[in-house]
């Protein structure tokens, strides 16, 4: 019969080699959902068509946003294509994105997204713009930089939105249409059934 006392090193030595394993094991993958934004209500401009511009380029050695799952310019584009729609006959609305950047410093990764929607007539001629800017850092160690870049990005996201909605209603107001109405529900029919054949 093996005794207590013998066991006890075995298991203490076995426990303290599955720990290490465990601490040095690198995170698992996660999943990064595409962000799509056609769940938001469309801002109807009264243009004939809506256009990205992207003006962004890289500059710091630190910028790794060409890192992560889903770069801040792909989000702006698919903001973009999602929900500023045109549904006017003449002009253009365009949307230019003047920085997307990830920036990864020692202990911290600062993003930093700006853009503005210009409203041009049909002789191109601009008549009115509006600017949205959203800042957002995550401080602290970085174990998952593909994880943290992109929940950064989908918080900076979030509140671009927002923002931009925000800034398009107040500063473009006279560009944008009413919202679609509601379609129109069916009545429903009522007939009374014969009753059974015996």
């Amino acid at each position: 019969m093996v005794s207590i006392r013998r066991l006890v090193p075995r298991f203490t030595l076995l426990f303290a080699v599955l720990s290490l394993a465990t601490c040095g094991a690198p995170p698992k993958p996660r999943d990064f959902p595409p962000m799509t934004y056609d769940y938001l209500p469309q801002i109807r401009l009264n243009v004939a068509s809506v256009e990205v511009d992207n003006r962004f380029v890289p500059a710091s050695r630190d910028e790794v946003s060409a890192q992560a799952p889903i770069p801040p310019i792909v989000a702006l584009r698919q903001m973009a294509n999602d929900r500023l729609k045109a549904f006017g006959s003449s002009g253009k609305a365009i949307l230019v994105i003047k920085d997307a950047s990830l920036i990864k410093g020692s202990n911290e990764i600062l993003g930093h997204m700006a853009v503005e929607l210009d409203v041009y007539t049909s002789d191109n001629r601009r008549a009115g713009f509006a600017t949205a800017e959203v800042t957002q850092r995550r401080s602290g160690e970085i174990k998952d930089l593909q994880g943290t870049l992109y929940d950064l990005t989908k918080t900076m996201m979030d509140r671009m939105n927002v923002e931009l909605e925000f800034q398009v209603r107040r500063s473009l107001r006279d560009w944008i249409l009413p919202d679609a109405p509601p379609a129109a529900s069916s009545a429903v029919q009522q007939q009374d059934l014969a009753p059974p054949k015996r």
